[in-house]
């Protein structure tokens, strides 16, 4: 009973919003849903054929057919809080929190772990080079081989859970817990950092001509040009661990406690989305190619305008895992309860946006770089 007023509660949020004369709200209906006995708390990834990867609290990752059916489970020794990257030869790359990063390959079989010293909670970013980068809650950065060998590792001060994004000169971007956000080129040296007032959780979106932004627990969207300068800070009064994207006009999408933000790409606030939520925001806004922004709010997910048009909701409990969207157009949906299906599928035939960093990690495979953005 608390779980179906909790959804009817957050679906009543949009009788509330501008909706459009020639419409009605509605509810989208899914095409399929699969309970998968656990929480999932990362973003699933979407391979090049369809096929669709989660990771949950159990250790599982799972992958999945474009129809819902089961294609395999591997089998982790922990919970799973990273998101899984796709390489281009389809071998999936995902942190765990018994303190491992896994490649396996695409048929769900191990093809190599590299152990750390804490857990493994940041994304992998990889480069076009073979390199998997990523962070640890042992305070180092790593950079390993394609056969799983260590090429480097950057200690900080302090933890690092924020998954790092790479440049298109190969620079790669991440904060951490000390306060800073670096700047490391491919070799490991440090290029820059840049302080800020609080520990640094979010991960990075990239622009190609605008430099970076990210979030820090000090209550501020940062800006920054290439080279490590402050563009702009718009002090937001709080962050939660919503990562920020990019929409097609260069509009920055971010959580904001319990409100979604749409912010100029000078830094002036465009508008707020407030009430209905129930958390502090998480999970990432999505942006499609018709301008529409997915995003967690309240208990469903919804569609916005870029105009802060409210146009569908589909009730879930609350998500941390960012939704994906497959080569169809098909929006993938975690909820955070598994009494409710733990994933579902919803047609919609729109795709991802062609802007520079359009969903958490950057692209439908995870890669968390620049150059995998689409044209």
């Amino acid at each position: 009973m608390r779980i179906a007023f909790r959804l009817i509660g957050g679906l009543a949020w949009l009788l509330l919003l501008p909706i459009p004369a020639r419409g009605e709200p509605y509810t989208p209906t899914n095409q399929w849903t699969l309970d998968l006995g656990s929480l999932a708390v990362s973003a699933p990834a979407v391979g090049t054929d369809g096929t669709i990867y989660a990771g949950t609290w159990n250790g599982r990752l799972w992958a999945l057919n474009p129809d819902g059916s089961r294609k395999w489970i591997f089998q982790a020794r922990n919970e799973i809080r990273s998101a899984t990257a796709i390489g281009p030869d389809g071998t999936l790359y995902f942190g765990c929190r018994d303190r491992r990063l896994y490649a396996v390959r695409a048929d769900g079989k191990p093809r190599w772990e590299f152990k750390t010293g804490g857990w493994v909670d940041s994304s992998p970013a990889l480069a076009h080079d073979g390199t998997i980068y990523f962070g640890s809650w042992d305070k180092s950065f790593y950079a390993l081989n394609q056969d799983g060998t260590k090429r480097w590792q950057f200690t900080t001060p302090g933890e690092i859970d924020s998954s790092p994004a790479i440049g298109a000169d190969g620079t790669i971007y991440f904060g951490s817990h000390d306060r800073k956000f670096y700047a490391l080129a491919p070799d490991g040296r440090k290029k820059w950092e840049f302080a800020t007032g609080g520990p640094i959780i979010s991960s990075p979106a990239l622009s190609k001509a605008q430099g970076m932004y990210f979030t820090s627990v000090d209550g501020c969207l940062y800006a920054l040009n290439l080279d490590g300068s402050l563009r702009w800070r718009l002090r937001t009064g709080g962050i939660a661990e919503s990562s920020p994207v990019i929409g097609l006009d260069g509009t920055i999408y971010v959580g904001v406690l319990e409100h979604l933000w749409a912010i100029d790409p000078d830094g002036k606030k465009k508008w707020g989305l407030t009430g209905g939520a129930s958390a502090p925001w998480q999970a990432s806004p999505v942006v499609l190619a018709d301008g529409t922004i997915l995003c967690y709010w309240g208990s469903a997910l919804w569609a916005f305008s870029a105009e802060r048009v409210g146009l569908w909701g589909y009730p879930v409990n609350h998500s941390y895992g960012s939704p994906a969207v497959g080569p169809t157009g098909t929006i993938y949906v975690l909820n955070g309860h598994k009494m409710i299906g733990g994933f579902s599928a919803l047609p919609n035939g729109v795709l991802l946006a062609p802007s520079p960093w359009p969903k958490f990690r950057g692209n439908a495979r995870n890669t968390g770089n620049i150059l995998d953005a689409l044209p």
